[in-house]
């Protein structure tokens, strides 16, 4: 008979029926922003309103076609930009949707995983502590509750709820949508769901995903408001000497708007944002959900990893594999004797009947239950006795077990040094084995008490529980050394335990292990000088945690930690990369946490490091290439003005290019893969900036080649093919030059010229040919971009010029590599 035999629940026919007519269980409305809002911030781009205001000024003057073709470019940037931002709502929409919390709910008298959303009037859900109560409802069993209600009523104190018959009277039954669980575990009947909740009424949210911009996007953004500031500047003065010296006001002002356009650089944020969100949904395909944008600019430089045991390093399949009593030993399944028996029994009495804890599953499937109905009171494990206690009414009498922490339970016995001793012995004997032991003990009595402490226990035994090491572990922590990161085992266990479970991963163990008493008996600079060799810490409360990832961080180490628990919010929060586990953890701690497991796997963390450098790696070179191919552009619009030579970009010439460069910098370099070696190399510096000087020096040196060739190129063709044939064999030389930068940049080792990862490129290119042949040989379009037909010479030593000036930079990079393979 299952746990929840004695609650039925409803059926799927009444549930279904309830969500169709209440709605879904949500508090807030989906705050994806819709198209219409996605185009209306579109329009209130600089990049739109000065292509408006050239199409604009272009018809004024009658001449309609560039002003047709302006406004239809205006409207292709438009759409890139809208698409673009579409396709971050929806990663963005599908991250939210896997963020939604999973309940366990009883239905039909098994119990089931559904998403809160789905819940309806009438269900059961098993509450277990550090869970948000998902919908107003009562508790309905014995067990008690300290539910902390801040969320709601402001207060910081928890109160206490506990169910119908319980022994403590005037206790209220009600829990409240929004509220925390901090201690125990229930059964909730729901009463109410979604806006009809209190917290529904008031109109509070709950955040799923954050949205704030990230400092590197609020920082960005501080730089394009600041050069689209000084470009507009720059523009008028250009157009105002264009007017003061030449007398020419309108074409002063086509130059102004064409150096304006050139000048800003738009692309910037659209790139940041883009990158941001598909970032976050392509971790999300490998099982990590990101709740906070900026752990993506942190993960790949991620120096230590801070990791749980169970479930991270283990599979958190547990199982009782040894029972020991002062009389006996053996394992479960060898008919135990009468003493190992009551071993057993005690530790069943002390497991919850409806059990989400991986040890409480353990017992209760090996031996079912020992008493019927639900236990009479219970005390759950609390920081000052790591035990749960509970006392269940058997014919007139009361029997009360314990089951924890040895130390804890060793303490309830007030055992005497022989049987200490004896205890002790035998502790260490099963944990050196890895196995994780769990001490009993149990007391009869007729009254109620108020404390547990207050009865004589006796003391049954102890019961070692197997949770054995992940298959895929070991890999994946030489790949961790392989990629210049440490990783440290937090764990609560005891210390025999932890450093058999850390060896037999592979954990460095050679430093030795730390406890939590001796970690809170050090200060921060003690405990940063014993972190630098010590790997493995045991028997760790999360206020060492805390501790463990300042020291750490005052070594200079980008710290990310694992936390599952109520009280690892603070680590969570105070290290560089918090990490939640999604399957077993807390609702706190995924509150907390910058990025969710959701398959809890420690191979998830580094394919999400893996992740984070490539993130950050083509991120890099998209700004580099974006600074790099404004440099051009903007010399190419105003130089050729300075020297007195007839004006060689004009607006449409730039839209074109810009039309180039959007869907280059958002997909091509997004979707460029790893490099080969990315998980060879040690973690980036923890001070290094994703575009400091050294990228922004990059970005200038290769735009001024292009510029320099492309310059040259004109001004040495004017005289000989005149003003159109230069312009039309030098825009060919800066669009070649485009594309081969484009492709220096973006390139990876080890993926050819034309794979499938190329493909994109390819396409952009294809169109950008068809644009320039028609522009270049067909009459009408190319008196659009004022053109005319280079000579088969000139055009040659245009693509030769476009190709050395915007290629040569990958060429460095190809020469590089290759001595560096070279290199023993």
């Amino acid at each position: 008979m299952s746990p929840e035999s004695s609650f039925t629940g409803l059926d799927a026919a009444e549930a279904a029926r309830r969500l169709e007519q209440d709605g879904p269980n949500l508090l807030t409305a989906d705050r994806t922003r819709p198209l219409r809002a996605i185009v209306a911030a579109a329009l209130r781009e600089p990049m739109f309103l000065l292509l408006a205001a050239a199409a604009a000024l272009y018809t004024a003057l009658g001449d309609r076609a560039e002003g047709v073709l302006l406004g239809a470019a205006g409207l292709a940037t438009i759409g890139l930009v809208v698409a673009q931002e579409a396709r971050s709502e929806a990663a963005l929409k599908a991250l939210r949707r896997m963020a939604d919390p999973v309940v366990r709910v009883i239905r039909e008298g098994r119990t089931l995983a559904v998403p809160a959303r789905e819940l309806v009037r009438g269900d059961l859900v098993l509450i277990a502590e550090g869970q948000r109560i998902p919908a107003d409802g009562v508790l309905i069993g014995p067990e008690v509750l300290q539910i902390d209600e801040s969320a709601l009523t402001g207060e910081s104190a928890p109160v206490v709820r506990t169910g119908a018959g319980a022994t403590q009277s005037g206790i209220s039954q009600q829990v409240f949508a929004g509220t925390l669980a901090v201690a125990g575990q229930g059964v909730v009947r729901i009463t109410a769901t979604g806006s009809g909740t209190a917290l529904g009424r008031i109109g509070a949210s709950l955040a799923a995903i954050d949205r704030d911009r990230t400092p590197l996007q609020r920082s960005t953004g501080r730089v394009v408001v600041w050069i689209g500031g000084m470009a507009l500047i720059f523009a008028a003065v250009v157009a105002a000497a264009y007017g003061l010296l030449r007398d020419l006001w309108i074409e002063g002002a086509l130059a102004g708007i064409t150096i304006a356009i050139a000048l800003i650089p738009e692309e910037f944020p659209v790139v940041l944002s883009v990158f941001l969100s598909l970032g976050a949904w392509r971790l999300a395909q490998h099982r990590v959900l990101v709740r906070r944008a900026a752990a993506i600019e942190a993960l790949g430089g991620a120096t230590v990893l801070c990791v749980d045991k169970t479930g991270t390093l283990t599979e958190n399949r547990m199982g009782v594999a040894a029972v020991w009593s002062p009389d006996d030993e053996g394992a479960p399944d060898d008919d135990p004797g009468p003493s190992l028996r009551a071993v057993l029994e005690a530790a069943i009495l002390a497991s919850s009947p409806r059990p989400t804890d991986p040890m409480d599953m353990a017992l209760t499937a090996l031996r079912g239950p020992v008493c019927p109905g639900r236990p009479e009171q219970v005390w759950p494990l609390a920081p000052q006795r790591l035990a749960v206690v509970q006392t269940w009414r058997t014919a007139g009498k009361r029997r009360t077990a314990a089951k924890g922490s040895p130390e804890a339970v060793f303490a309830l016995c007030r055992l005497d040094p022989d049987q200490a001793a004896a205890a002790r012995s035998a502790l260490d004997r099963l944990a050196s084995s890895g196995l994780r032991v769990l001490a009993v003990a149990e007391a009869s009595h007729d009254e109620a008490v108020a404390a547990p402490e207050a009865l004589d226990f006796v003391f049954r035994g102890l019961v070692g529980f197997l949770d054995p090491v992940a298959s895929d572990v070991p890999a994946a922590l030489e790949l961790a050394r392989s990629a210049g990161i440490d990783v440290a085992m937090v764990t609560g266990d005891y210390p025999a335990t932890a450093l058999k479970i850390a060896g037999d991963a592979g954990i460095d163990v050679s430093g030795g292990l730390m406890t939590g008493a001796e970690i809170a008996a050090l200060d921060e600079g003690a405990l940063a000088e014993r972190l630098r060799t010590v790997r493995v810490f045991a028997r760790v409360q999360p206020v060492q945690k805390l501790a463990l990832v300042r020291a750490f961080k005052a070594n200079g180490e980008v710290t990310a930690m694992t936390g599952d628990g109520v009280n690892d919010a603070p680590a969570l929060e105070a290290a560089d990369i918090g990490v939640a586990m999604g399957g077993r953890g807390t609702d706190v701690a995924r509150e907390a946490a910058d990025l969710v497991l959701l398959d809890d796997r420690f191979g998830s963390i580094l394919g999400a490091v893996r992740l984070g450098r490539r993130i950050f790696t083509n991120l890099r070179r998209a700004l580099i290439y974006i600074t790099a191919i404004h440099v051009p552009i903007a010399g190419l619009a105003l130089l050729p003005i300075l020297l007195g030579a007839p004006p060689f970009l004009f607006p449409v010439h730039v839209v074109l290019l810009e039309l180039v460069i959007d869907p280059v910098c958002a997909l091509v370099f997004e979707a460029e893969p790893s490099e080969p070696d990315a998980m060879r190399r040690r973690p980036r510096p923890p001070g290094a900036r994703l575009f400091g000087i050294g990228e922004l020096a990059a970005g200038l040196g290769q735009g001024l080649m292009i510029l320099a060739a492309v310059l040259w190129l004109y001004l040495w063709l004017l005289p000989q093919a005149g003003e159109a044939g230069a312009r039309g064999a030098a825009y060919v030389a800066l669009a070649v030059g485009n594309l081969a930068l484009a492709m220096a940049n973006a390139a990876s080792a080890g993926v050819g010229l034309f794979s499938p990862h190329r493909r994109l490129f390819w396409s952009i290119a294809a169109g950008l040919t068809a644009v320039l042949l028609a522009g270049l040989y067909l009459p009408s379009v190319a008196d659009l971009f004022r053109f005319s037909a280079p000579h088969p010479m000139h055009l040659a030593l245009a693509i030769g010029c476009g190709l050395l000036a915007g290629g040569w930079s990958g060429a460095v990079r190809l020469v590089r590599r290759q001595l560096l393979r070279d290199t023993p």
